[in-house]
């Protein structure tokens, strides 16, 4: 299968020209990072006087807007036919080409879902001091089309925002210390990508054995982080320099043990499961005592599905709600029953009920 003969392959080669040896729908995800279009004109000088090593590099360079429109376009329609129906894609920018990119994402079919802020936490000074300090950039998140069924692994991003919505606001170093890559005390490449960010990207829009494109490797940031969460990676990088650098990265990247890559599954996934079914099926009975996590409060299960707390009857959400003085609650994880010497929510019933993988 061709598809497969691609799994964990860079290459070195023009990003468009190698994009249109592969085939329709071949990928579940895709970031990319592509040239920013700096525009830089003049040196940057620290109040020291030392000069700063900023992105001149040529592959940033283009003669006017028209052609990195024309680029953009091209490299984005390419990444479209390759990405499966219900992929989507993460595009990084600064406020140098992010907007012109997403007018091109919109223009070519794509969804957008969220903007993403990376507020660095440790950005480079403005030096000259005639602007604010450019401490961000931004994501675009752009599913397929309208109707996609992307991946968005809401609960695992809640779970690992110390249960909070993840929101759209990362603050997140730039890459340093041991992760950047240098050559005799100079940087490999310029823009290196901190595998914190990849990291954030890979969990929530993809899963286990998934695959993932980056069309602008560079330094192999996001076959490294790919690697060790268990997802397949194709990356396309035109620098040798990059290319050998990222391939010695990714050689040495051992993968995570698959017994810890497994993540939470969103509920809006799992089988819908009434409380009134655990009765039916005999998993618990009319009669029962339930009780909050403190056993100071209690309640007794009714032949329907509702239970009886004082003057309070109902749903296990709505009298739970009641008690707590809230518009809602969710009753499996406010209610507990005895089990043996202990109390354990009346969740662990429902999951008895729903199937194995």
């Amino acid at each position: 299968m061709v598809t497969k003969s691609l799994h964990n392959k860079i290459i070195n080669g023009e990003c468009i020209k190698e994009l249109k040896k592969i085939p329709d729908e071949t990928f579940d995800l895709i970031f990319a990072d592509p040239p920013y279009n700096l525009q830089l004109q003049n040196s940057l000088i620290r109040p020291d006087r030392s000069k700063v090593n900023a992105v001149n590099d040529k592959w940033d360079q283009f003669e006017s807007f028209k052609e990195y429109d024309n680029f953009t376009n091209e490299w984005l329609s390419e990444c479209r036919r390759v990405l499966k129906k219900n992929g989507s894609i993460w595009v990084i920018g600064s406020y140098h080409n992010i907007f012109r990119v997403g007018k091109i994402i919109q223009d070519l079919g794509f969804w957008i879902l969220n903007d993403v802020i990376w507020n660095k936490n440790n950005p480079m000074p403005n030096f000259r001091g005639t602007r604010f300090t450019n401490a961000h950039e931004t994501l675009v998140w752009a599913s397929k089309s309208k109707n996609s069924k992307y991946t968005f692994n809401y609960q695992s991003m809640k779970s690992f925002n110390d249960d909070l919505q993840m929101r759209s606001t990362w603050n997140l170093p730039i890459c340093n210390g041991k992760e950047r890559l240098k050559n005799n005390g100079t940087k490999v490449h310029s823009t290196q990508k901190p595998e914190s960010l990849l990291h954030r990207v890979v969990l929530a829009s993809s899963n286990k054995d998934n695959f993932i494109l980056d069309p602008f490797l560079g330094s192999g940031t996001t076959a490294v982080v790919s690697k060790k969460l268990g997802r397949f990676y194709f990356g396309i990088e035109k620098e040798k320099i990059y290319f050998k650098a990222a391939n010695e990265r990714i050689k040495y990247t051992n993968i995570i043990k698959d017994e810890y890559l497994d993540t939470i599954q969103n509920n809006k996934s799992k089988p819908r499961i009434p409380f009134g079914s655990l009765i039916e099926l005999g998993v618990i009975k009319p009669g029962t005592e339930i009780y909050d996590q403190k056993k100071k409060i209690n309640a007794k299960i009714m032949v329907d599905g509702s239970i009886k707390c004082k003057e309070n009857e109902g749903s296990i959400h709505k009298v739970a709600a009641k008690i707590l003085g809230s518009e809602s609650c969710n009753g499996w994880t406010y209610w507990h029953y005895q089990s043996g010497n202990s109390l354990k929510p009346i969740d662990e019933l429902r999951q008895r009920l729903r199937p194995r993988n």
